[in-house]
């Protein structure tokens, strides 16, 4: 998740809020790894139900609107392949976009509701870099 998140920071994961509402686009969320639930994956949400996701050009479309995300590190490999989340899941992908296992791999995909653990909400360490974690969804650029 850099340069968001390092190795080695802690977090405060908000495990409550999401018994009440459901996820939502640019929280940073923590999930059981699908292919292996005692592991834990940290990412961003991109694509809820429902939307429509492409990468294109080392952009991210969400339903046909480019978004602008200064929290990655670098353009988004990928081919130009359309991805429609299925209901109950969601699609995640890494700030660190060209080193991230994410819902472009076979290996995470489309992570269903149930495997979310909750948010990311605050760093408490270390203490020079603390701060509350607030939802970045990226703004609308362009139409696809």
């Amino acid at each position: 998740m850099l340069p968001t998140l390092h190795s080695g920071e802690r977090l405060l994961i908000d495990k409550l809020t999401y018994r009440f509402r459901d996820p939502a686009r640019g929280e940073i969320v923590v999930f059981r790894y699908p292919r292996d639930p005692s592991h834990y994956f940290i990412k961003r949400i991109i694509g809820l139900p429902g939307d429509h996701v492409v990468i294109s050009s080392g952009y991210v479309y969400v339903n046909g609107v480019r978004l602008v995300e200064e929290y990655t590190s670098s353009l988004t490999l990928g081919s130009d392949r359309e991805y429609v989340v299925p209901p109950g899941s969601y699609f995640v992908l890494g700030d660190n976009r060209n080193n991230s296992q994410d819902s472009r791999t076979p290996f995470v995909g489309y992570v269903p509701r149930s495997l979310i653990v909750g948010r990311a909400v605050l760093r408490y360490w270390p203490i020079t870099r603390a701060e509350i974690l607030v939802p970045q969804t990226g703004t609308a650029h362009a139409a696809l």
